[in-house]
């Protein structure tokens, strides 16, 4: 594949991924819900490609319990990151929602020192604390517009807390099972947990206006298949570093959409901590990937 090609497509899956909290906020339904559909749909797009691959549908069928267990919790992580995370957008602006969501890279490097007991070089700490200070800034701004949007902004770290842990318990299965199947497995457990959640809520599931079904699809076409899997196939042409470096281009590409269609402006805040934030995560990625890939494929399957 030439270069052109490849940084087409790179910045098609950025593109693509920067919709995701666009659409979510045209939707009229609960954040449960439009969370539940995404990964149902999702899932659904998946099933030929696990049919049809006689591999995947063996990988499946070899599960240890131990595998299923990591799985499970894989699938409750990613239903919890997209409740929160969804549910922050109706909280506090787009742009302050998806810039606190990027810290996930940085949650996972605090999680495997804490679970791992993984060496953290002084220079990645320092790009962490920097990061970090960033979503104070952003923080500080939004609690001088009020409390709800200071709300939505915990939601949106809780959030990334939570996609976080599902990379980190990824981690260990994703060395013995491929992403379709994986991915699959987990979008599915992910909708079954988030039908309980929806049920236990009393939210209705139908009864939405035809717009909302079409925002709902989009969310699994868009963002999901078309991002998130274009990023995955790319690994075979383009490092791991520099598909970690062009999604950080995401928030970017959300708060000019959110502009575009919400007339939504960025604070001065907004725009300082946006700049601590991608630097900070710009450096620990730099600094990381003299080490390590510093991000895995389940990383590009739950954005």
């Amino acid at each position: 594949m030439n270069k052109s090609l490849q940084y087409t497509l790179l910045a098609v899956g950025v593109l693509a991924l920067s919709t995701s909290a666009i659409f979510v906020m045209l939707a009229t339904a609960p954040a449960p819900i439009i969370a539940f559909y995404r990964m149902l749909f999702s899932s659904v797009l998946l099933l030929p490609f696990i049919l049809i691959k006689k591999s995947a549908k063996a990988q499946i069928k070899s599960f240890t319990k131990q595998q299923w267990m990591f799985s499970f919790w894989a699938g409750v992580l990613l239903a919890s990151h997209y409740v929160l995370w969804f549910e922050s957008l109706r909280f506090t602006s787009i742009a302050s929602s998806t810039i606190l969501v990027t810290l996930q890279s940085i949650f996972s490097f605090i999680g495997a020192y804490w679970l791992f007991k993984e060496r953290i070089q002084n220079a990645a700490l320092l790009a962490g604390v920097i990061a970090i200070a960033g979503s104070f800034i952003v923080g500080w701004g939004d609690f001088q517009i009020g409390g709800t949007a200071l709300f939505g902004d915990a939601l949106a770290l809780l959030g990334a807390m939570t996609i976080a842990f599902y990379f980190l318990v990824s981690q260990s299965i994703r060395k013995a099972v491929d992403v379709i199947p994986y991915t699959f497995v987990v979008y599915t457990i992910s909708s079954f947990v988030l039908l309980v959640y929806n049920v236990v809520l009393s939210n209705p599931f139908t009864g939405f206006p035809v717009k909302d079904w079409f925002w709902f699809a989009c969310l699994a076409v868009i963002p999901t298949i078309l991002g998130q899997l274009v990023f995955v196939w790319l690994v075979k042409w383009v490092s791991a570093s520099t598909i970690s470096m062009s999604i950080l281009g995401e928030p970017i590409g959300t708060i000019i959409l959110a502009y575009w269609i919400f007339q939504e402006h960025v604070t001065l805040y907004q725009v300082v901590g946006s700049g601590v934030i991608l630097g900070g995560i710009y450096m620990y990625l730099v600094i990381t990937e003299k080490k390590s890939t510093p991000l895995t494929e389940e990383a590009y399957t739950s954005l």
